[in-house]
């Protein structure tokens, strides 16, 4: 069943125009993850009760029983039409990767996905609001660290964070930049050996966890943007500023092996940032 959701889902981000959707299910579900192998034993219990309320959010067609779950929920409820459109602009924030970095540009009133971070986990504190608020925050909070860890919903070329940047990844033609970086990317990035979200945290060192736990949400943000630069466009691009390619670029081997680690470091730095703010805020 999972298989079968993942695929598609997939198809379905693929062929997707919106910049709204980062990282296919198995990208999510390894932030959320690494993120709750690292937390303190309280945080992980107070998650566990949290998510046990989880009917309280009145969504039996998106459940957040699990960290997995939780982590894919804002996805999922894309499904439920106006119910949640409000929340369709927090996923993202196209800053532009070929001008000095502008957060505020692309965060006007406080709909982006760095914005959005800080106010959930705010919200996720605040242990006067309903649990109902808090859970919902909890499941924003997990899905927002993730997409702001996916460099294109950091940075962008005006082009709705590579959805109008035609390319192929091998043999699979006629896809985007965006819907490779979603999926095709991250799932063979984490998959690579050692596979899955322990696979991937096993090759940080204590010194890495520590040091990549620091920062602000901005100091995140700039760094997905940069590497929205120097690989997105970079790994299609000889000048990523440069005009287009006249020819559809094509994401080779080659390409696909050197990209591999920074997946991978991508994927791990979500889960322990996330790990950090869900400590700050349950522990």
């Amino acid at each position: 069943m999972l298989k079968l959701r993942t695929l598609l889902l997939g198809l379905a981000l693929a062929l997707a125009a919106s910049p709204a959707g980062a990282w296919w299910e198995y990208g999510h579900y390894s932030v959320g993850r690494i993120a709750f192998m690292e937390v303190k034993p309280s945080t992980r219990a107070e998650l566990n009760r949290l998510m046990k309320k989880s009917g309280l959010l009145d969504t039996p067609t998106c459940p957040a029983t699990t960290i997995e779950e939780v982590s894919y929920w804002p996805d999922c409820i894309k499904t439920l039409g106006d119910r949640f459109s409000y929340a369709s602009s927090w996923h993202y924030q196209n800053v532009d990767v070929c001008k000095p970095f502008d957060q505020k540009s692309a965060c006007r009133d406080g709909n982006c996905v760095s914005a959005q971070i800080d106010r959930n986990a705010k919200l996720l504190a605040d242990k006067t609001l309903p649990e109902r608020e808090r859970l919902m925050a909890l499941a924003f909070l997990v899905h927002f660290v993730g997409d702001l860890h996916m460099p294109l919903h950091a940075g962008d070329k005006g082009d709705l964070g590579g959805n109008r940047f035609r390319a192929s990844y091998g043999a699979i033609t006629g896809r985007n930049l965006h819907a490779i970086w979603d999926g095709y990317l991250a799932d063979r990035g984490i998959s690579n050996p050692p596979g899955n979200a322990a696979g991937v945290l096993s090759e940080v060192s204590t010194e890495q966890r520590a040091a990549w736990r620091t920062g602000t949400t901005e100091d995140w943000a700039r760094e997905g943007w940069e590497a929205a630069r120097q690989f997105a466009y970079g790994s299609v691009m000889e000048d990523p500023c440069g005009a287009a390619p006249e020819t559809e670029p094509v994401i080779d081997e080659a390409t696909t092996r050197r990209l591999i680690p920074v997946i991978r470091e991508r994927i791990a730095k979500g889960g322990l940032r996330l790990a950090r703010l869900l400590d700050e805020a349950l522990a």
